[in-house]
């Protein structure tokens, strides 16, 4: 039977979600489900979900759970990363260090200051995780959901080469459904693909009977202002491809937009957003928690995330289209070799394979490769332990850069660095002053 391990399954929302579409499968209703968190009262929380799900679906999984992160690995054929390193707390850090020098964000789990501090926070984690499955599950796949998801692809190739991981993510997914819906297509009828970087892809084909779906939105664009005032819109008129991320998400890596008061206004932007979902999730955490221990049923199951449809295909052969987070090796031509980028991909019993995409359109590559700079230089300072490329990845982050000076730049590092402590790895826990 298929084992499947999910690490940080105390984000129960999310766990609920992925185990509701697992167990669904008839041919993955008795596999064993292996759960793992550090924090015990979510790890006990998760078990409890996790049988309720099994219950209500009529499915006889076997399910386990340890805080012992290696022995919850042991033995898995995949395994699921949701872990958000230093939770609600470090979240809130990111916002707020930030705020205190100027700096707007929306999300902050990406780019900018917020996404990171997030990889280097995150990348320790990914570091024992990559070797326990060297040691006890080397041929298992890592699929991985934890932002920033470009940085964490990139990290893992570098690191762990022999890892076989690849990064999901819904964005792609729920950017087309919800494009069908503005211009009235069922998008059960349409074909689609989309290439780029995770949360700045691009939709390069949106098509119904071979003809292109675009223009249906310029019309729909063209009739609602109220359109105009979103930011994501706002770039596809300027730049002719539409990004496959929320406008929360996409404020964020361009200097367009946060700098100015006038475009916030404009474009509608909430500023610190995440925040508030974050505090959100912890009460929907509790919500849940008190129904398991009412002996509630609860809401089972999702739409749209991968990897219930990756373990599957990849367990019976059927054959399915995703979109996959791996590192570009030959698939975007005019993006960096190695970077996480995001592309089509094919997966039946043969494993998830990309599909090389050739050359974005040029303008689209220009934001993606200003995107990219920031993960490079985030993943050389992880593994060459250098402090000064964190300063370096906030000097070229493409929003930061354009709301305060560089000489704030390097003291707003230093704070979240001090704010964040141990969360980082040893060597970069330096301040630095030139």
């Amino acid at each position: 039977m298929t084992t499947i391990a999910l690490i940080g399954a105390g984000s129960v929302e999310f766990t609920r979600e992925i185990l509701g579409e697992i167990l669904a499968y008839p041919e993955l209703a008795e596999s064993t489900i292996s759960l793992h968190d550090i924090d015990a009262d979510r790890l006990t929380t998760a078990e409890l979900m996790a049988t309720r799900t099994a219950e209500q679906l009529g499915a006889h999984p076997t399910i386990r759970a340890s805080a012992d992160r290696a022995r919850a690995l042991d033995g898995a054929d995949f395994v699921v990363n949701m872990v958000a390193v230093g939770g609600h707390d470090a979240t809130s850090t990111d916002f707020s260090v930030p705020a205190s020098f100027g700096v707007r964000q929306t999300i902050g789990d990406t780019l900018g200051i917020g996404g990171i501090f997030r990889a280097l926070r995150t990348f320790p984690v990914l570091d024992g995780i990559a070797t326990d499955m060297a040691r006890v599950c080397p041929d298992a796949v890592l699929l991985n959901y934890t932002n920033p998801m470009s940085m964490n692809v990139w990290y893992l190739s570098a690191a762990h080469p022999r890892i076989k991981a690849v990064g999901l993510c819904h964005s792609v997914f729920w950017t087309v459904h919800g494009l069908c819906e503005v211009i009235g297509v069922p998008v059960d009828d349409v074909e689609y693909a989309a290439a780029g970087v995770n949360h700045q892809a691009w939709l390069l084909r949106w098509e119904r009977d071979g003809r292109s779906l675009y223009p249906l939105l310029d019309e729909a664009i063209a009739r609602d202002p109220q359109l105009r005032r979103r930011v994501r819109v706002d770039m596809y008129r300027r730049l002719g491809y539409y990004p496959t991320e929320t406008s929360e998400h996409s404020s964020e890596y361009t200097p367009w937009y946060l700098h100015s008061d006038a475009e916030v206004e404009r474009l509608r932007i909430p500023i610190d957003e995440y925040v508030g979902i974050s505090a959100g999730n912890l009460a929907e955490y509790q919500r849940v928690k008190q129904a398991l221990g009412a002996g509630e049923p609860i809401d089972i199951g999702g739409e749209g995330e991968y990897a219930p449809e990756v373990i599957h295909s990849m367990t019976t052969g059927q054959r399915r289209m995703i979109h996959a987070n791996v590192p570009n090796h030959g698939l975007i031509a005019n993006l960096p070799e190695g970077a996480g980028v995001e592309v089509p991909a094919v997966v039946d019993a043969l494993g998830v394979r990309p599909i090389a995409v050739g050359a974005l359109p040029a303008q689209c590559a220009a934001l993606n490769r200003g995107f990219l700079n920031v993960g490079e230089l985030v993943v050389h300072a992880a593994m060459t332990g250098d402090p000064r490329a964190i300063r370096q990845a906030a000097m070229v982050d493409p929003a930061t850069a354009a709301q305060v000076d560089v000489g704030t730049i390097w003291d707003l590092c230093n704070a979240m660095v001090q704010a964040h402590g141990d969360r980082l790895s040893p060597a970069l826990r330096a301040t630095l002053t030139l």
